[in-house]
């Protein structure tokens, strides 16, 4: 009987300590994951060549919209913005038959990288045809990112995404 006892209590303690070091090692994979997360999102801030993908809009106004799939971006380079989102909100002074969208392409001003506890926020300024855009871009170690876009001529909407590496064909 005593035998029996011994061998339960061995047992027991062994799947104790197998899965105790199974958790480490998700928690170490997920470290590992995350490093190589954060390391490719530096590289992509550093470099300034990356798209912003717009999943969801959140006007001033108005509850947030989805618009998965339809392909809006802001892309970041060296030399310009490029921007294709949608635009739900109040405009103050628009031409006649406006595309009704924030679509512009420019030099930005100024692009500054500002690195924070869990984020990154990148802030620039471009000016487009009859507008001025201020850009603050907050991307997450994880990859995720909220835009808010203000312009003296539309109310401030912000943007929800994830931002990824410019391909070699955009």
């Amino acid at each position: 009987m005593k035998n029996k006892f011994r061998l339960l209590v061995f047992v027991f303690f062994i799947l104790i300590n197998s899965n105790n070091a199974q958790e480490k090692t998700k928690r170490v994979l997920k470290d590992e994951q995350r490093g190589i997360t954060v390391n490719q999102i530096t590289d992509l801030i550093n470099s300034q060549n990356f798209v912003f993908y717009a999943r969801f809009v959140e006007p001033m106004a108005s509850r947030h919209i989805n618009v998965e799939g339809e392909n809006y971006t802001v892309t970041y380079t060296t030399d310009l913005v490029e921007s294709y989102l949608p635009y739900f909100g109040r405009a103050y002074s628009i031409g006649y038959g406006g595309d009704g969208g924030l679509k512009f392409k420019g030099k930005s001003e100024s692009y500054t990288v500002e690195k924070k506890k869990k984020y990154y926020l990148i802030s620039t300024t471009v000016k487009g045809e009859n507008d001025t855009f201020r850009l603050t871009l907050s991307v997450y170690f994880e990859g995720s990112a909220t835009l808010v876009v203000s312009s003296n001529n539309r109310s401030t909407i912000s943007y929800t995404g994830e931002i990824q590496a410019l391909s070699k064909s955009e």
